[in-house]
Formats: C-alpha cells, structure tokens, sequence
C-alpha cells in the first residue's frame, strides 16, 4: 500500500532573506512568503490531500493555512515537524557565526552528526525525529494523499533518507520555499519522485536558508 505525501517548505521570511538561520525560533512570513503561499495554494490545489499536516512555527503553519483554505481542511500541527534547534546558532547570518561562534560554525559546515550546538540539537537527533514522524505518517495514511508544510532541514533529511544519501554529504540541493516535492512510502521505504516544483512561483523570490 502506497502513501503519496507532497512536502512544501514554508514561504520566505526576513530572515530568510537575510540568511539569518531562523531553527525554531517563530519568525513569521514577510509579504514576498504570503505571496508564495498563495501561489503554492492555487497550484497544489489540482491535488487532493486526504490531510495537511504542518509544523507549530508560524511561518509553517500559515503557510498550511493558504493550502488548507482551498481545501476545505483544518491543519493537523505537530511539534515534530519543527525545523532543527540550532542552539547558540539561532538568530545569527551564517557570516556572523564563523566570528562569533567558528568552533559551532565549523561543526555546522562540516554537517558534524554529534554536535549539537551547545543548547540545541544534533544533527542525528533531528534526523531520527524526522524519519519517526514520516513513517508515522505514513502509516496512519496508507493508501492516501497528504500535503504537510514544514521546512528547509526537514526536507533536507528526508531527501537523503529516500535517495539514499549520507547526512554529512554536503547540500548539493536547493530547497526552495513552497515548491511541491513528492515522496512515496511503500512496503517500509521511501522513494522521491518529484522534487522543487516551483512553476507556480513565477517571479517570488527563492532561497534556501533554513
């Protein structure tokens, strides 16, 4: 039995924009993010989803809501679904963390599995996190088609986990914000069938900041 479930990044924030890493700190949707909501809304909308699941952060969550309006649905929200903690890392660009914090920076680059950012969350950790909620998923919508709204790390896990690439390999993949990407779950494993539709998106801006 098959469960077919198109995952969507969050539309754009400030601090996207900024490249200012963001983790589970709430940062809401800037004018440019409500944009790409609505614009992902009005695609994905030629698809049924039995569900839509997003994460608790703002940005996630309002983002599920454009979906859902045009779905008829409410929102399931799940902890689970939250971005990585990132520790001392939050609210900093990439830039300031090589000064301000180079030892956790240099971690950070080289995708250490271990280091968890001295108050956040490492990166195996948030992998197993990510797998456990997906099959979970999975499992409760067999044979069915869901949408769940979360962000750029979670994507990142689950696109290694189905193509069968190492978590310390280094992102040679964009993860822009609200594309439809399209995961199949059978027989306990997971296969990528379509990744970074962003047709609908037009001119928006894209990045892929977590």
């Amino acid at each position: 039995m098959t469960t077919r479930i198109c995952i969507i990044r969050h539309g754009e924030t400030d601090w996207n924009r900024e490249k200012r890493i963001q983790g589970q700190l709430d940062i809401p949707l800037n004018d440019t993010g409500r944009a790409q909501a609505l614009a992902m809304a009005f695609n994905a909308a030629h698809h049924t989803f039995s569900a839509i699941y997003s994460s608790d952060l703002s940005r996630a969550l309002d983002t599920a809501k454009a979906l859902a309006s045009r779905e008829s649905l409410e929102v399931i929200v799940s902890e689970q679904l939250r971005e990585r903690h990132y520790g001392i890392l939050q609210s900093v660009t990439k830039d300031e963390a090589k000064t301000k914090h180079p030892q956790a920076h240099a971690r950070y680059a080289v995708r250490d599995l271990h280091y968890d950012f001295e108050t956040g969350e490492s990166l195996l950790a948030f992998s197993q996190r990510v797998i456990t909620i997906f099959n979970e998923l999975a499992s409760r919508h067999r044979k069915q088609q869901i949408a769940v709204i979360c962000h750029a790390g979670v994507l990142d896990v689950l696109y290694r986990h189905a193509t069968g690439r190492s978590l310390e390999s280094a992102r040679d993949f964009a993860v822009p914000n609200c594309a439809l990407n399209w995961f199949e779950h059978r027989a306990g494993q997971w296969q990528l069938r379509s990744w970074d539709e962003h047709q609908h998106l037009g001119r928006v801006t894209l990045d892929s900041v977590e």
